[in-house]
């Protein structure tokens, strides 16, 4: 079974610490991944405005949001200015590329796209799309192939757009395996890769899961699944920093099960992308994550 590594950057510090601790470990197992970055402003600050949604204190109280953000990225947006990720990062972008592993774009502000796309219009979303494609365009001299929405957050107007910038297939998604979306009643031509997996951070605090068995938790899942191909969706925040021991046993447990660990673009081009069921994208919910997401229509 392959499972492909999704690593979602949403910060400065997760691209300039997370980032290069996660290639070291990625090499050290010989896994692949794609490394889906944010470009722009790092206004994580702003997120406070979730206080009030359902299920948002509950998971911040079990995930330590201080202790794997750090005080000064908590504070970007609001009483510190918002850096600007690819501005004072693009070497480390870089180095990842140079590396070896798969990049594309995972948001301009990842904030304002997590907390606004799902009720904004076409134009709106195509801007932030524009400015997210422009930026990883001067990072890296090349269009990007890919792209998966911050916080697995979307409209019909970004699956549409998809298309239009030319994505090879995108990951925007929680599902239960590869699917072609609909758009009103025709197939897209942008396959989704959705995460199958639950996060790190989804399990951990519930159930009696701590980070010390977590990576068994996971491993006990993909031991039941067979041979059927898995995405799992990874943070520079998280598994880059404080949980990296923990992804260090996940990786070691994976390919003692006889998994292979690859990029999404690899595991993408397995698929007979003709042969895929199409899905619609609708709201939906997932266990240990607050709010709404995108999810594959069952």
């Amino acid at each position: 079974m392959q499972i492909a590594l999704k690593i979602d950057v949403d910060t400065l510090r997760g691209t300039r610490e997370g980032v290069p601790a996660l290639v070291r470990a990625l090499q050290q197992a010989g896994a692949g991944a794609t490394f889906l970055f944010s470009l722009g402003p790092d206004r994580t600050g702003r997120a406070i405005r979730r206080v009030f949604r359902k299920g948002f204190i509950g998971k911040v109280s079990r995930t330590s949001v201080l202790e794997h953000y750090g005080l000064r990225t908590l504070l970007y947006g609001t009483l510190l200015p918002a850096p600007d990720i690819s501005a004072r990062a693009g070497d480390q972008m870089r180095a990842v590329r140079d590396a070896g592993f798969e990049v594309g774009i995972h948001c301009y502000d990842h904030v304002t796209w997590q907390d606004f796309v799902a009720r904004r219009d076409a134009e709106w979303t195509a801007r932030q799309m524009r400015l997210a494609a422009g930026r990883f365009q001067a990072v890296f001299g090349a269009a990007a192939q890919t792209h998966g929405a911050a916080g697995w957050q979307m409209n019909d107007a970004a699956l549409a757009l998809e298309e239009a910038f030319g994505f090879a297939y995108a990951s925007d998604t929680r599902g239960s395996g590869p699917f072609v979306p609909l758009i009103g009643n025709r197939r897209s031509r942008v396959p989704q890769l959705p995460t199958t997996l639950p996060t790190l951070d989804e399990l951990i605090g519930l159930d009696g899961v701590t980070a010390e068995n977590v990576h068994q938790v996971l491993l006990d899942r993909t031991h039941a699944r067979g041979n059927d191909p898995q995405v799992f969706t990874l943070h520079a925040e998280l598994e880059g920093m404080k949980l990296l021991p923990v992804l260090v046993r996940l990786l070691a447990g994976w390919l003692a099960q006889g998994h292979e660990l690859v990029s999404m673009a690899t595991l993408c081009g397995t698929l007979d992308v003709t042969a895929l069921p199409a899905c619609a994208v609708v709201e939906g919910t997932v266990p240990g994550r607050s709010g709404s997401l995108a999810c594959q229509q069952a």
